[in-house]
């Protein structure tokens, strides 16, 4: 089996926050994304039409070292549902230690997540929302 295509690259990052609400703020009044979706107090997804901005609530009770890591994840995006499953067929049979199997969320979309060599954990991930967006902006 060869490669599957690239589909839209890299256009989706998940952070953890300690202020959501000044985060969101930042991000959608003064960098003018919007808000695609939240699904509760704790997480809020945004927009620029062409990619996807996650924010989560971190754990305030921890604390906080500038010298660490805070991002939670990298997103690929792919053109279609069955293109997640196809990249996790194509992941594990090279090796790539898998976090999850794939699956379709409550917006529709379908994901599954790996760690790099590195352990930073990457998504592979169909958005119908992006893929609509690609949809309309292809030259016809």
């Amino acid at each position: 089996m060869s490669r599957p295509a690239n589909g839209f690259g890299m256009r989706h990052v998940a952070l953890f926050v300690r202020d959501m609400a000044a985060c969101e703020r930042f991000y959608v009044d003064l960098l003018g994304m919007s808000v695609e979706w939240r699904p509760d107090d704790n997480n809020v997804y945004l927009t620029s039409g062409s990619d996807n901005l996650a924010l989560h609530q971190a754990d305030n009770a921890q604390p906080r070292d500038e010298s660490s890591q805070r991002l939670d994840h990298i997103g690929f995006f792919v053109a279609t549902a069955a293109d997640v499953d196809a990249w996790f067929d194509w992941l594990t049979r090279h090796a790539v230690r898998m976090r999850t199997e794939p699956r379709t969320h409550r917006d529709g979309a379908r994901s599954f997540y790996c760690y790099d060599p590195d352990g930073t954990q990457v998504q592979i991930i169909h958005h119908p929302p992006v893929c609509a967006w690609e949809a309309e902006r292809a030259p016809s």
